[in-house]
């Protein structure tokens, strides 16, 4: 490793040893980095030097007007507020600081400014309560935090030292979105518009990626400098191929790395525009892509699904490329979204541990059923319980290598997600002899009933082609006899009864829409399925009904 910028060492002392690190497939020229740079410095100041200063980086509301702020205005800010960090915080590179906001222009300012000042950032979702920030406080020694005003009441109480959740390393706690004395906007409205930026190498680390959804102690996913660009370098340039006239939106938080890449650093790597706003809904999205001529769309399945019958009510002709990701995409849910725009999704498997999409296709590459092949940069195998590979068409675990990989912070479940070199992202494939992938279930979710492997995502997707289903999950239930059965909860649309007829209706329509062994042997009918933030399905919370 290249001798880091860090004063604080704390995050390259934490890492796995070599010897549990995945096989960085780094030889080749999408990702040709320097032996130093700085990751903020390549996507702001770089893409002002390349002549894009003027074009407007950031779209935000306020007050319900739209407000652009350019590539130079932002890197004013940025610069403005690294010098808050290093002469009002007395932060050194290498130190730790806590985000915490919705998709907003601040909310990127503090990520950019903290990067570029060296800090490492370790960004979290807006929804977390004080028991979950005290964990991932305490796990990444966090000292410093910049939080959205409207949310400190969760933080402070990470500050109370008479609170159950205190947490002695956290010493300084600014607020952002405010015009209090001490906030950021106060401090940083007399600093110098320009910072020199931290010589960081470009293994330095820059990002501790908390994982979303899961349950059990928070696992930190540990990337570098040269990560974040790879990110850019590789899924963008070679399947979603933007170009500064783009225009991106969507709804993932910035914290959740699908967001991270898709709302901020993918459009700056290219002088293009991203549109925050907080708290979408299917309605305002669209509204969104309408008022700002979007071209480029990121959000989850459920959200296109509930977008596609509202689609009539807006001009969004400016769309052209959609990307969804966080959970499996149904292929009604595909289908229903072709029809509604003429657009042919852009599905993808990434995840928080990768940094992000990994697998995808586009336009003509697209396959049905299947999510698309290895992004060029990436190489997957198919194999066994004991890394062996197998037949092409055979299910087994996906493994994949590229120049991004799996680093935990100071965690045992490193050598469960590498193994041999490989990393080992939890998902049941199977890939046919061109290389496309099948996604069938996360791989502790393959339900095994009476011998026969089915796919809950499957079912799911049957299920979700009836005329009487909002929403479905689909998980394996303990039985005696078989030893699981399909069980399936569902969310039925308005003017249906949720009754023993439906049941019976509905396990017909599977038995003649897919092999009779896989239809729901149980029904349950709910109201809401349950999810996590960034939109995946908690079937952990199903299996706990």
């Amino acid at each position: 490793m290249e001798p880091s910028a860090h004063v604080d060492t704390f995050a390259r002392d934490h890492l796995p040893p070599q010897d549990q690190w995945p096989v960085l497939l780094l030889d080749q020229p999408d990702v040709s980095y320097p032996k130093r740079f700085n990751c903020a410095t390549e996507l702001l100041d770089a893409t002002i030097a390349a002549g894009h200063g003027d074009r407007v980086a950031i779209w935000s509301e306020v007050n319900d007007t739209p407000r652009g702020t350019t590539y130079n205005e932002l890197r004013a800010m940025v610069d403005r507020w690294a010098h808050v960090l290093v002469a009002d915080m007395g932060l050194v590179p290498g130190n730790r600081v806590l985000l915490r906001g919705p998709n907003t222009l601040q909310m990127a300012v503090a990520f950019l400014a903290s990067l570029k000042a060296g800090l490492v950032v370790v960004p979290t979702m807006p929804l977390l309560r004080a028991k979950e920030l005290k964990q991932i406080i305490d796990k990444a020694q966090i000292r410093a935090a910049l939080c959205d005003a409207r949310l400190i009441e969760e933080l402070d109480r990470c500050d109370d030292e008479n609170d159950e959740f205190y947490c002695a390393d956290l010493t300084d706690v600014r607020v952002f979105h405010s015009d209090a004395p001490r906030s950021m906007e106060s401090l940083a409205a007399g600093k110098p518009a320009q910072f020199t930026a931290c010589d960081t190498a470009a293994d330095d680390v820059c990002l501790i990626a908390f994982t979303s959804g899961t349950t059990g102690a928070p696992k930190g996913c540990v990337h570098f400098h040269r990560d974040v660009l790879a990110m850019c370098d590789l899924f963008p340039r070679h399947i979603l191929k933007p170009t500064a006239d783009d225009v991106f939106c969507g709804t993932p938080p910035l914290a959740f790395t699908f967001g991270l890449g898709g709302l901020l650093c993918f459009p700056m790597r290219v002088g293009a525009s991203t549109v925050l706003i907080e708290k979408l809904t299917p309605e305002t999205l669209l509204r969104t892509t309408q008022r700002f001529h979007a071209t480029t769309m990121f959000t989850a399945p459920t959200f296109y699904r509930q977008m596609a019958a509202l689609v009539p009510r807006f001009d969004i002709s400016s769309l052209r490329k959609t990307v969804s990701a966080g959970e499996a995409l149904p292929d009604s849910t595909r289908e229903l979204w072709r029809k509604a725009t003429g657009i042919e999704m852009i599905d993808g498997i990434g995840g928080t541990e990768m940094i992000h999409i990994f697998i995808s296709s586009a336009g003509d590459e697209v396959r049905p059923h299947a999510i698309g092949k290895a992004v060029p940069g990436y190489v997957i195998e198919v194999v066994d319980d004991d890394m062996h590979p197998v037949p092409v068409g055979t299910i087994g675990k996906l493994a994949v290598r590229g120049p991004t990989g799996c680093r935990y912070l100071a965690d045992e479940r490193q050598k469960k997600f590498v193994r041999d070199g490989w990393n080992l992202p939890g998902d049941a494939v199977y890939v046919d002899a061109d290389g496309y992938v099948f996604y069938q279930a996360r791989a502790d979710d393959m339900i095994v009933s009476a011998g026969y492997n089915i796919s809950g995502p499957e079912v799911e997707s049957v299920l979700m082609l009836h005329e009487a289903v909002a929403e479905c999950g689909v998980i394996g239930a303990p039985d005696e006899e078989r030893g699981q059965v399909v069980k399936a909860f569902v969310v039925v649309k308005p003017g249906y009864a949720a009754d023993d007829a439906l049941v019976a209706e509905l396990q017909a329509f599977v038995k003649r829409t897919v092999a009779p062994y896989k239809y729901p042997r149980v029904i349950r009918f709910i109201d809401a399925l349950p999810r996590t933030e960034t939109g995946k399905l908690k079937r952990f919370a199903l299996r706990s009904m």
